[in-house]
């Protein structure tokens, strides 16, 4: 493990009501709410900007990217220990099959050492609000005349349209496009990385209610976002689904309901309890993927993973985020979580290793991110190897 030392830098509820029954579901957590917001800039293009593209995940990595930001102030003395837990067992996994850096506060670097013993995991210390990398991370994308360069997007986090504290975390994204020595791209659009799933070909998945919300792009139609975001990722289609606002923290983000495996195949999440807001939204949305096409004309072929019926009850909490869509695609593996429900966990890693052939499928027991609303995927964020 090495440190390097440098420069400081899911629901409507602060998360420390999780041991009272709040919670949430989606990558986020709760907190104090910030009144500061990041001031977008137009961005600056090395080269024109529609030559830009963002990989799909199972594309080879140059390393992950995570956040041992967990505090006590967001997540409350009980849960902390076991969210550093659940984070370090991420980074660890992830770690033996491609580099992992982790950004830690410099007064945390001797839990986080402990936690990561005998690992390969890179250290950073910075400053740091929470642990959600995709979402306060940049989002990185290839030159596609030149896949030497690199850039990082910086997505303008606002603490998921104010909802929490974001001062230190609305500087992670161009903090770590610059330790990875890439370009810095900025954007007039709010928006997280979580919102975002892409294929690497040209299309996108995004739900409505996260990006086209007036606590992140207050008034912009459907086609001023489209025309914004499709030359920074490279994209000519965007499949829309319509999300939720207002349940969770992060209004509905796409990564807890539909990911690619590889063009032309999604996976996407459903759940079966019709007493569940997310039944009929996760319906919806399967009707939409299966009669959607890609960007090639393609139409979707759509795996469905149905959510556990039932979870451990250790870290319980009322929005448990019991859902299998948060996995997380490394070099070689793919980083999924278990929930206790035998069946469905082992239906799930089936469905996972049908759908990327040739990749170990390693599922882990992170509940304590599970109970503040998050998932692996959430919690990490890629760097594409040029």
């Amino acid at each position: 493990m090495t440190i390097t030392q440098t420069m400081t830098r899911r629901q409507l509820l602060q998360i420390t009501s999780i041991l009272t029954g709040a919670s949430l579901v989606g990558c986020g957590g709760g907190g104090p709410e910030d009144s500061a917001s990041p001031t977008p800039t137009p961005a600056p293009t090395p080269g024109p900007v529609a030559l830009w593209r963002m990989p799909d995940e199972s594309e080879p990595h140059q390393r992950t990217w995570m956040a041992f930001g967990a505090s006590e102030v967001v997540w409350g003395a009980t849960l902390l220990p076991e969210v550093q837990r659940n984070l370090a067992l991420i980074a660890r996994t992830i770690s033996k099959y491609e580099p992992v850096t982790m950004l830690v506060r410099e007064s945390e670097v001797a839990t986080a050492q402990a936690l990561l013993t005998g690992s390969s995991v890179e250290l950073v210390t910075a400053p740091l609000d929470d642990l959600w990398m995709r979402d306060t991370g940049a989002t990185f994308v290839l030159n596609k005349n030149n896949t030497s360069q690199k850039a990082g997007i910086k997505l303008n986090f606002n603490g998921w349209g104010n909802k929490q504290a974001f001062s230190q975390d609305a500087n992670v994204a161009a903090f770590i496009t610059q330790q990875a020595s890439a370009s810095l791209l900025t954007t007039t659009l709010v928006l997280e990385g979580g919102c975002i799933e892409v294929d690497g070909t040209g299309t996108a998945i995004i739900t409505e209610s996260c990006v086209l919300n007036d606590n992140r792009n207050p008034s912009i139609s459907k086609a001023d976002f489209e025309a914004k975001l499709k030359p920074l990722l490279g994209l000519e289609k965007i499949i829309w689904l319509p999300g939720i606002k207002g349940k969770d923290i992060t209004d509905g983000h796409t990564d807890f309901y539909a990911r690619f495996a590889r063009p032309g195949v999604v996976l996407a999440g459903y759940d079966s309890d019709n007493a569940s807001y997310d039944h009929a939204v996760t319906k919806s949305h399967l009707d939409i993927l299966r009669s959607a096409t890609d960007a090639q004309g393609r139409v979707l072929e759509v795996i469905a993973l149905q959510a556990p019926t039932k979870y451990r009850k250790t870290f319980e909490s009322k929005s448990f985020a019991a859902g299998y869509i948060g996995f997380y695609v490394c070099n070689g593996a793919v980083i999924a979580q278990e929930f206790g429900d035998t069946e469905a966990d082992a239906t799930t890693k089936d469905a996972l290793q049908r759908a990327y052939p040739g990749r170990i499928i390693e599922q882990l027991n992170v509940d304590g991110i599970a109970a503040g609303g998050g998932s692996i995927h959430c919690s990490t964020q890629q760097e594409p190897k040029p």
